[in-house]
């Protein structure tokens, strides 16, 4: 997942050619999407079950790119096919950042548990 949304990538550029301050948002969340998101946002975001955006902590940005730092785990999913994930801005709602989809499309029944591994969500800036 290295693609930034057209928001966050102008908002970036505003700030470092612009000097129009960004203001970064204090914690950031996974959200899983049943219908793939595109750099104008959009896709369909996972509901139902116990969903719920769990906060990413990721590590110090090296050579242009990041990673999470921490095991994300999504407890009581839906029964749903999951195609893409983004970072956002808030636990719900907020402001979509970064992007992408799954190698593999993840199918969940009713009640399973959603892991993404320490450092396999990987953003790169190029």
């Amino acid at each position: 997942m290295s693609s930034a949304t057209i928001t966050l990538a102008n908002s970036l550029l505003d700030q470092v050619l612009r000097a129009i301050p960004y203001t970064a948002p204090g914690n950031v969340y996974l959200a899983l999407f049943t219908t793939a998101p595109t750099s104008s946002g959009g896709g369909t975001e996972v509901t139902g079950g116990s969903y719920s955006r769990p906060q990413i902590t990721f590590t110090a940005a090296s050579g242009g790119a990041t990673s999470n730092a921490n095991l994300l785990q999504i407890l009581g999913m839906p029964a749903v096919t999951v195609v893409g994930l983004a970072v956002m801005s808030a636990s719900s709602g907020g402001t979509m950042l970064f992007y992408g989809n799954l190698l593999t499309a993840k199918t969940t029944n009713a009640g399973d548990t959603f892991v993404v591994q320490p450092n396999s969500l990987n953003i790169a800036l190029s």
